[in-house]
């Protein structure tokens, strides 16, 4: 006979008055080790369930290795991806670009490569650096051409990179152009002046406060920044024209940081022609099988940035009063 079933029977033939606590600390004693149980039962289920999940994970990405070995070894178009702002440790970084590029330049069976371009610019350095490892891989691999493929916007450093294929094409409806460059600040002199609060700030060299956003501005430190702009403008300008060459137009806005659609783009010189990724592999490479050889940031950093993001859209939230 059961527990159960005995702790029942001892309830019928057992009136006595005395012995109720006792059976009352019995059956809560019982009823513990049966949560117990199911707890431990339902906890070996979920393990189980998550080795299961991680195991069939690890044979997908097995299964999609292989399935990129076996596509790599068959003749193809390389895809290379440059997406987002393009700084130092994002997924557009010289250093992701520049590997993704290589890897595809260095195999065999690529027939040519397109620069997919989604970026609105970003940091000069790395978009040079991008543009001088194109310069250098199109030099050691004269046979495989390269083609750059505006998205949605391919501006300013986006379009810096795009200046070193052999061929740029865009949609019609895409943003191209931004040649220029701009550095931000602010001043908070006057504000912190009426609230009555004093700056003090000290400093070893003369020039280490340079354009501090809560003293006035000083006109020799602007002018300083200003040639400095200029100079990074004019190489902008050098690079673009040595890539263009006389495809380029004769507009006198080309340079001064504006945009204009990949429609404009085409008559200003500034593309090649209009037409997707795929249209380009498909119809002017005449090599339909394309294969990415984007490389991805590593696990932490994509968490790092997801989180991030989410953390800035709860602020937003918050500060428009949605969140209560």
């Amino acid at each position: 006979m059961s527990e159960e079933n005995e702790t029942a029977s001892q309830r019928k033939t057992d009136p006595a008055p005395e012995n109720w606590e006792r059976e009352a600390l019995r059956e809560i004693a019982l009823a513990g080790i049966k949560e117990r149980r199911a707890t431990r039962r339902w906890g070996i289920f979920f393990k189980t369930l998550g080795f299961l999940y991680l195991f069939f994970l690890l044979f997908m990405f097995m299964d999609g290795m292989s399935a990129r070995d076996a596509e790599r070894k068959a003749s193809h178009t390389a895809l290379v991806d440059v997406q987002g702002i393009i700084s130092e440790g994002s997924a557009a970084s010289a250093d992701l670009v520049v590997s993704s590029l290589k890897a595809a330049f260095e195999n065999s069976r690529t027939q040519a490569v397109i620069i997919r371009i989604n970026s609105p610019g970003g940091s000069p350095v790395q978009a040079g650096y991008i543009n001088d490892a194109i310069g250098h891989l199109r030099e050691e691999h004269p046979d495989i051409p390269v083609y750059a493929v505006i998205a949605d916007v391919g501006a300013s450093g986006g379009y810096y990179i795009a200046a070193a294929a052999d061929y740029i094409y865009a949609d019609k409806a895409s943003i191209v152009g931004s040649i220029g460059v701009r550095l931000d600040s602010f001043g908070f002199d006057e504000a912190i002046e009426r609230l009555g609060i004093e700056r003090r700030l000290l400093t070893a060299g003369g020039n280490k406060g340079l354009m501090d956003p809560f003293l006035p501005v000083n006109e020799e430190e602007k002018a300083h920044l200003q040639a400095m702009l200029d100079g990074i403008h004019a190489q902008f300008v050098e690079t673009v024209k040595a890539g263009r060459g006389d495809r380029l137009g004769n507009d006198p806005d080309l340079f001064t940081g504006l945009v204009w659609t990949g429609e404009q783009s085409l008559e200003m010189g500034l593309v090649d022609g209009l037409g997707s990724a795929g249209y380009v592999a498909r119809e002017v490479i005449g090599e339909p099988n394309i294969v990415d050889f984007t490389r991805k940031q590593d696990l932490f950093s994509r968490l790092a940035e997801g989180f991030g993001v989410s953390l800035l859209r709860v602020m937003e939230q918050w500060g428009q009063g949605n969140l209560r």
